[in-house]
């Protein structure tokens, strides 16, 4: 008799660590971009929302690049310009298929054409730290790209290195804010006063930054200010709130110049380690929560707008390239009170370090290549 309640609770056990293991959320964007002599990746556990990457087998079928334990890389020579289907399964230990997807690998002449094209970068603190637009410059260089801006943190770069981007921002502050003030966060740059009423107005934007024409690229950036203290309960409605500003905002953009190719970064994910959002959050939120947030937001983003490349809109797969393990910034510090031994530990949950943001630009170079050559 006992062995017979032994073996039922060892059968309704493993029937729930299955059933567990198959809760596998895979999202892969219908396109991604590489550019020659810039490594693209493929991230695995940025591509799926599971606990433990490592409890799970993941296959890679691709003409090109290799397949490493924890990425799928590629970095393309002259010779590789072409198209690539790429698929991705992700299997349990007995080799059953839990989730796949795919997706095409764009390969393009890097810097695409030599035609001179403005580009307007939109963001949170992402963008306000001036990283990934200053290599967008220094990439294409001066006489080919004129970033456009009002916002120049950074006294150390070029003058040229300009954006909107701004820490703390979300969709409905661009779209919304107007207060008092000299500071450059009081009021969104896409604002205008009509009277005593605020306006949202990128035409006139652009009459004060470009000439008056809108830009021949636009990245927009944002979502962790929007999404970042959600919970499973109220995510789904966060997600409702930003989708209904970047309705408003990006068709303002269209309206001033329908041909704008307007480029959305797909989220990237939080570092890969709960030290990071200790450091930075005390107890304030765990890193698994904001994956589970940011995971939602791209699976969101994906069925919202996939498939508007005929609209000149694009999904940019920030999310895949970017290595949450070791291109955030750490912290070296005692392994305890009472050991000396020094251990390194993640130290930001959410800023990438400088080779971090190096990512998120060959990500966005990547794609400017492909869009510049058609």
């Amino acid at each position: 008799m006992k062995r017979s309640v032994v073996l039922i609770v060892a059968v309704a056990c493993l029937l729930t660590i299955t059933a567990q293991a198959q809760e596998v959320r895979l999202v892969l964007p219908p396109d991604t971009y590489a550019t020659p002599g810039h490594e693209m990746n493929l991230y695995f556990d940025n591509a799926v929302l599971v606990l433990n990457p490592r409890d799970y087998l993941f296959d890679v079928e691709c003409a090109k690049g290799r397949q490493d334990q924890e990425r799928w890389r590629f970095t393309p020579t002259e010779q590789d310009v072409g198209d690539y289907p790429l698929s991705l399964k992700v299997m349990d230990a007995a080799g059953a298929v839990l989730a796949q997807g795919s997706t095409t690998v764009h390969v393009a002449p890097a810097g695409g054409s030599a035609k001179p094209f403005t580009l307007l970068c939109v963001g949170d603190s992402l963008t306000h730290a001036s990283v990934y637009p200053a290599e967008l410059f220094t990439l294409f260089g001066p006489e080919k790209i004129k970033l456009i801006g009002t916002h120049h943190p950074v006294d150390s770069l070029p003058p040229e290195v300009v954006h909107e981007g701004y820490g703390g921002w979300t969709w409905q502050t661009f779209c919304t804010r107007w207060t008092e003030g000299n500071d450059p966060r009081a009021r969104s740059p896409f604002l205008r006063l009509e009277g005593d009423k605020p306006v949202l107005d990128f035409q006139a934007y652009c009459d004060r930054t470009n000439g008056g024409k809108g830009p021949d690229f636009l990245t927009v950036f944002l979502g962790w200010n929007d999404i970042f203290s959600a919970t499973d309960e109220d995510i789904e409605a966060r997600i409702d709130t930003v989708f209904g500003y970047a309705d408003t905002l990006l068709a303002e953009f269209r309206r001033v110049r329908p041909d704008t190719q307007i480029g959305l970064l797909l989220l990237t994910p939080p570092a890969a380690t709960q030290d990071a959002f200790g450091s930075n959050y005390n107890c304030g939120q765990t890193r698994w929560q904001a994956r589970r947030n940011q995971h939602r937001l791209v699976e969101r983003m994906m069925g919202k707008f996939a498939g508007k490349e005929g609209e000149n809109l694009w999904l940019l797969p920030a999310h895949l390239n970017l290595d949450t393990v070791n291109n955030y910034p750490t912290a070296t510090e005692p392994a305890n009170a009472r050991n000396e031994k020094r251990v390194a530990r993640l130290a930001n949950g959410v800023h990438p370090s400088a080779e971090g943001y190096r990512q998120i630009a060959d990500t966005i170079y990547a794609w400017l290549s492909w869009r510049l050559g058609k």
